[in-house]
């Protein structure tokens, strides 16, 4: 496994390149700058095997085609070995009647959990790595969210904003509230005359 290096001991963030690395997944060996000019859906989870995490790979496996649609990769993350990621893609496969296909990366060592900030150095154990970063087709984190290991994530959110930051990526409009494709967007502030009653929040149609 290689990681690019951090010239700084903290979390990445929105807006910055999402840390290069190049590990073992169920797929094959993985480098995450490889992926660049499509969207990523980098999700991790603690451990193969766990309740909430097995529901959560079986609706993204049923959904998969959803994200291919918007030219985006998922890309699991687990601290399990390889071995362990097969025998759990099997066991889901039985069990709750989905067929994972996309990549499911290891770490054991928590390498890459750690230069994501998921867990830090003194961290036990990998209980903390419940967090899904959105990736966009420049290598740019555009989003980030975590979960605790007893709430599910949901898949129907995960594709709302990706949508969303799609959407948007162009910098001319927002995304207001519960935003859905083909909803009306934002203006910018900047873009309104002041003189408007609604300056600081006029809807504009969705391209």
């Amino acid at each position: 496994m290689e990681i690019a290096q951090r010239t700084e001991s903290r979390s990445p963030r929105i807006g910055e390149i999402a840390p290069d690395f190049r590990a073992r997944s169920t797929g094959g060996e993985i480098q995450l700058s490889k992926l660049r000019g499509r969207w990523v859906l980098f999700f991790s989870h603690p451990a193969d095997f766990t309740p909430v995490c097995s529901t959560e790979f079986a609706e993204l496996a049923r959904r998969q085609s959803e994200f291919e649609a918007l030219e985006t990769s998922l890309l699991g993350l687990s601290v399990d070995s390889l071995y362990s990621h097969l025998a759990w893609v099997r066991a889901i496969r039985v069990t709750l009647d989905a067929d994972v296909r996309f990549p499911i990366i290891e770490d054991p060592s928590m390498a890459i959990g750690r230069a994501y900030g998921m867990i830090d150095e003194q961290s036990a154990d990998s209980m903390a790595m419940r967090s899904t970063f959105f990736i966009d087709p420049e290598g740019v984190i555009r989003a980030i969210t975590c979960y605790p290991h007893n709430v599910g994530r949901s898949v129907d959110e995960m594709l709302r904003m990706l949508k969303a930051l799609k959407a948007v990526s162009n910098a001319q409009t927002l995304a207001p509230e519960g935003w859905r494709e083909g909803k009306p967007l934002l203006s910018p502030p900047s873009d309104i005359d002041e003189d408007r009653e609604d300056w600081f929040c006029r809807f504009v149609d969705a391209p």
